[in-house]
């Protein structure tokens, strides 16, 4: 039978109509439309989309299930290598893992398989039943294990470690569990029910939550150590970088993570329908090119903002975003400046932001990342009208925790130094994991980064904590 080269169209809303809303922007396949996609699996021998994979998912065996109509067994398949398999479907970067080496891409004007889409539409079709098959599990407890931080690297390890047989407790600072998935990922590429349905799958396990719990102020790692048998830690890396622009101090100038909490974990967007409200801005300036950009950038625009830009200093083809995050922005109107840096951000007078003097830049010799070092071209300045800048240009170590248990070994840039295969600390029975480890990155890695830890957890508890 012949395989059709390009994707099975999938639904998205119109560009013109998600602007005004929040709502998701992809809709998702139809369980017709799924097999029809799933049949385009060549049934690799070798299943190079398998290692592609960071947690590892047996690829071909869930997609032929979908194929073959037999949902529940594809969704038997999902929950043996993951705990987010609705959130992963709709936010991981597939093009550059699974699908990325998928052999069937690698044909002339051919498209690999729509992994990502396919995992979402198991995940949220198992949900969708009266009664959602989750995994049986042991009835006799293992050991303790508590979980720091309620991220995907931190969701990972718990749900594993349950279904093992562990008795977990994860401890989050913030009022809900999720992490970057409820405070950094806006709703119309991740609504916030299906991360909160992710989590009540797993809490449904048997793994204990405690909300608004400061490790390090509230209760110390020493307190944790002593009461429970390991530890993971996967508190992120949730402290803003700046630039050190002249001018980041003035009204209107904010990070990234605090313009997308506001709207993400505290509802800004439902303004007065939640306390929380947000700046109302005319024209915006993001700074930066990475997927944080991309959602601050869409946020804005959704919140009613005229003219939104991406100020980024190098060009699309450096573009660290994932390509499906560029291509919605372009359709949504949001506009470009390529090989751009701010130089300094312009007070109005007021001490309120009235625009941002930019200044163009060339690509010189490759950094330490392997990308070519941007550079500033002399007298090539000129100013962007905004009464709202967000940086968006990464986040740094969150130093809570880590400046009250000087026990653990950090290394140059202020993260946890962590053995790469297992997440084991300096400080035995301490495993760490997710960008608190890795700095930021992306959720699927988080995710893989826990499993190894979840598996090294149960080896050390097992061999009698040696």
């Amino acid at each position: 039978m012949a395989v059709g080269k390009k994707k099975t169209p999938i639904s998205e809303q119109p560009p013109q109509e998600r602007v005004r809303n929040f709502k998701e922007v992809c809709l998702g396949y139809t369980l017709e439309e799924g097999r029809a996609e799933a049949s385009r699996c060549l049934k690799c021998k070798d299943a190079p989309c398998i290692p592609g994979c960071p947690v590892a998912i047996d690829i071909p065996g869930f997609i032929l299930a979908v194929r073959d109509g037999d949902m529940p067994q594809a969704v038997g398949i999902l929950s043996k290598y993951t705990n987010l398999p609705a959130v992963c479907g709709r936010v991981c970067p597939q093009e550059t893992q699974c699908e990325g080496v998928c052999r069937l891409g690698r044909g002339k004007d051919f498209e690999p398989v729509a992994i990502g889409k396919l995992e979402r539409l198991v995940a949220d079709w198992n949900y969708s039943q009266p009664i959602a098959k989750k995994p049986q599990v042991p009835a006799e407890k293992l050991g303790r294990v508590a979980v720091v931080g309620a991220g995907p690297a931190s969701l990972t390890v718990a749900g594993d470690l349950v279904k093992l047989g562990y008795e977990v407790t994860m401890y989050e600072a913030l009022h809900a569990p999720g992490g970057v998935l409820m405070y950094g990922i806006p709703e119309f590429r991740l609504p916030k029910s299906i991360v909160e349905r992710e989590i009540s799958a797993i809490t449904d396990l048997g793994v204990k939550f405690e909300a608004n719990v400061v490790i390090g102020r509230t209760l110390s790692m020493r307190e944790i150590m002593a009461e429970f048998d390991a530890c993971f830690i996967g508190v992120g890396a949730g402290a803003p970088h700046f630039q050190g622009v002249p001018g980041t101090a003035l009204s209107g100038v904010y990070s990234a993570s605090e313009y997308l909490t506001r709207i993400n974990l505290m509802h800004a967007y439902d303004f007065p329908a939640y306390d929380t409200p947000a700046k109302k801005s005319k024209t915006v300036a993001v700074i930066g090119g990475g997927n944080v950009a991309m959602d601050a950038a869409r946020s804005a625009k959704r919140l009613g903002a005229e003219r939104v830009a991406i100020v980024y200093r190098r060009s699309l083809k450096e573009l660290p975003a994932r390509i499906e995050e560029y291509h919605h922005a372009v359709e949504e109107g949001i506009e470009f400046h390529w090989l751009t840096n701010p130089a300094e951000y312009v007070d109005d007078g007021s001490g309120k932001l009235k625009g941002v003097t930019c200044v163009k830049m060339e690509l010189g010799e490759p950094d330490e990342s392997g990308r070519r070092r941007p550079v500033a071209v002399t007298g090539s300045e000129f100013f962007i009208e905004a009464d709202t800048a967000i940086e968006a240009i990464g986040q740094g170590a969150n130093k809570v925790l880590l400046a009250t248990f000087p026990e653990l070994k950090l290394n140059k840039w202020g993260y946890i130094e962590a053995d790469t295969r297992t997440g084991a600390t300096s400080v035995p029975g301490v495993y760490a994991g997710g960008d608190i480890v890795t700095g930021a990155a992306t959720v699927i890695l988080a995710m893989g980064a826990g499993k190894e830890a979840a598996s090294a957890i149960d080896g050390y508890i097992r061999s009698g904590k040696k």
